[in-house]
């Protein structure tokens, strides 16, 4: 109508106010990616705990520097030891190391009052988190004790058992709250979807009374679904790098928790499920609207 009428804009097939839609599911896959984020700094904290245990290998008395060199490279070669930047983490303290140690944290000279040094030599070995168990130490320490020149390898085991329980407690925690964080996001990143389709609910069955097929019309609410999920995920992905960053400014000892690996792969966890959960509640949701009846359209 000419003049002072109105211009209704006209609806096209899979437009829906997207804004709110990729707002919405952007804010959820960061919550969840934080949240991610943390349970891998816990995971990593946990593991630079248990791998800062030091096993004390005690070697026999004055035993020969020859004997000393053979031992150290049977450790060198064992799997259960720690690696960094591909060095074994193995410290030796030879007897007169041990003394000084001992002297100058007691701030006694027991060797002028004894005449002579008991403490022995010893190598401190460190042990990989996969093999901080009760079971697995015990068959470390057995194994190694077998080894000629060695006379003792001395850990804690109600420590070590004790760390193993509480990293559990926290990671099983974590992980509950995880599979929560998940659902109560899945529900919400589905509900977006439903109300941004429920606007096009008269235009879905306009198009099925005119015989378009279920495919042409969910095409394309499933492909900017799709690209919709995917920008949230780009987005989300980005806001959790720069709250990684920005943490780690204010925060110096968090840097030792980052790995560049893992969060990469959240960051392709978060962008696969902003796609994911958008496209299935598209797709649940398109579905819904192509077998409803008119009446419950109303």
């Amino acid at each position: 109508m000419k003049g002072g009428g109105t211009t209704r804009k006209k609806k096209t097939l899979g437009s829906y106010p997207y804004f709110s839609v990729i707002f919405s599911v952007t804010l959820a896959l960061f919550v969840v990616g934080i949240f991610g984020l943390i349970y891998q700094y816990s995971g990593r904290l946990g593991r630079i705990i248990r791998e800062n245990l030091a096993v004390q290998v005690y070697l026999d008395k004055s035993l020969p520097e020859s004997q000393q060199l053979r031992i150290n490279r049977v450790l060198t070669t064992k799997p259960y030891i720690v690696q960094s930047d591909q060095q074994p983490q193995i410290e030796f303290i030879s007897e007169q190391e041990a003394a000084q140690r001992f002297t100058e944290a007691t701030g006694e000279e027991f060797t002028e009052f004894l005449g002579e040094n008991p403490l022995r030599a010893a190598f401190n070995i460190r042990i990989s988190a996969p093999y901080q168990l009760s079971d697995s130490l015990a068959r470390i320490k057995n194994e190694l004790e077998k080894v000629e020149g060695i006379h003792e390898v001395v850990y804690v085991p109600s420590l070590v058992d004790s760390i193993n329980r509480n990293i559990a407690r926290i990671s099983l925690l974590l992980g509950g709250i995880f599979v929560v964080l998940i659902t109560v996001v899945v529900v919400l990143i589905n509900n977006t979807m439903k109300l941004a389709l429920f606007s096009q609910r008269f235009l879905i069955r306009s198009m099925q009374l005119v015989g378009a097929r279920h495919s042409f019309i969910l095409a394309p609410f499933l492909q900017k679904s799709l690209a919709h999920g995917a920008i949230a995920g780009i987005l989300a992905s980005a806001m959790i790098y720069l709250a990684s960053e920005y943490a780690a400014r204010q925060i110096s000892d968090l840097q030792a928790l980052h790995n560049t690996r893992e969060s990469l792969l959240l960051f392709i966890l978060v962008l696969f499920m902003g796609m994911a959960i958008s496209g299935i509640s598209t797709l649940f949701a398109v579905n819904k609207y192509l077998k409803m009846s008119l009446d419950d359209l109303y």
